[in-house]
């Protein structure tokens, strides 16, 4: 560890709440642990006022300066990303479609000096997810686009139910809508080997409320969250301020780059790197996304 690596991460998190320059100390040992027992029984862990209290206002500020460099494409979707006349079954949950309204600033609108930039990229910051995760190690994608973005709810829009690409899921809320915009999530509602029909059809038909959490959040509150097996959603905001938060990307393995399809929808363009990479994903489980 450079002593330049440490500072810069002094800089932005709280390192004194959360050790990560030292986590073979006790301190550091147990905010791992209490992450990996959140996760592992609610599928989610959520570390609060991770950065620092006098960088939230920039936090804020800096992202809410290049919200309108977000592709919007209001669209209709599925929970599961797949097309919307794709052939299913009757009653199968993929048939239900809503309007998605949510839009994404692209990593390389991103300035590399805002404090998300200096987060995403920072190595103890990437050693310190992938303990809280129980993994080896973690890698930022290759992808231009969409190793970290900024997703942008504008008021009376919505992110609706989806899962994720990405097993593991970091985001940070830095700009909290007036009204709505809450995140809530089913842990655990399916898994790599059961899709979890039955329950996920109770979701969004409206009978599911004993399976859907409410996690209330903060601007620099870091959370942590299996998205592949956990059905979410950020309901709609109301009222006149858009909700804002940055979602950190990362894969167990070096090169991850977004599908031509996936990332024209997302960002409304594709660079060459996602031409090149085309069909040569592979995918860890034989799930619907």
């Amino acid at each position: 560890m450079s002593s330049l690596e440490a500072a810069t991460l002094d800089q932005v998190v709280d390192t004194a709440r959360y050790p990560l320059p030292e986590l073979g100390s006790a301190e550091g040992r147990a905010v791992v642990s209490r992450a990996r027992r959140e996760l592992s029984a609610l599928g989610c862990t959520v570390l609060p006022d991770f950065i620092r209290p006098s960088l939230r206002d920039t936090l804020s500020r800096e992202c809410a300066a290049i919200a309108s460099r977000a592709h919007f494409d209001t669209e209709t979707v599925n929970v599961y990303n797949i097309a919307v006349d794709a052939e299913l079954p009757d009653g199968h949950p993929g048939r239900k479609t809503f309007e998605r309204g949510n839009a994404f600033v692209a990593r390389d609108r991103i300035p590399d000096d805002a404090v998300i930039s200096r987060l995403y990229s920072d190595e103890l910051f990437h050693r310190f997810v992938a303990r809280c995760f129980g993994l080896p190690e973690l890698h930022e994608l290759a992808d231009p686009l969409s190793g970290l973005v900024l997703n942008v709810v504008a008021p009376d829009r919505e992110h609706p139910w989806h899962f994720d690409t990405n097993e593991y899921t970091v985001s940070m809320l830095t700009q909290q809508a007036e009204a709505g915009g809450d995140f809530e999530y089913c842990p655990g509602i399916r898994s790599p080997h059961d899709e979890g029909f039955d329950d996920v059809r109770d979701v969004l038909e409206g009978r599911g409320g004993a399976l859907v959490r409410s996690l209330p959040l903060q601007p620099g509150d870091l959370q942590l969250f299996k998205g592949r097996y956990s059905l979410h959603r950020v309901s709609p905001v109301r009222g006149a301020i858009a909700r804002h938060s940055a979602i950190f990307a990362y894969s167990e393995r070096p090169g991850v780059v977004g599908s031509v399809a996936r990332t024209r929808q997302l960002f409304g363009r594709v660079l060459p790197e996602h031409l090149a990479a085309e069909g040569r994903a592979v995918r860890g489980d034989a799930l619907l996304d």
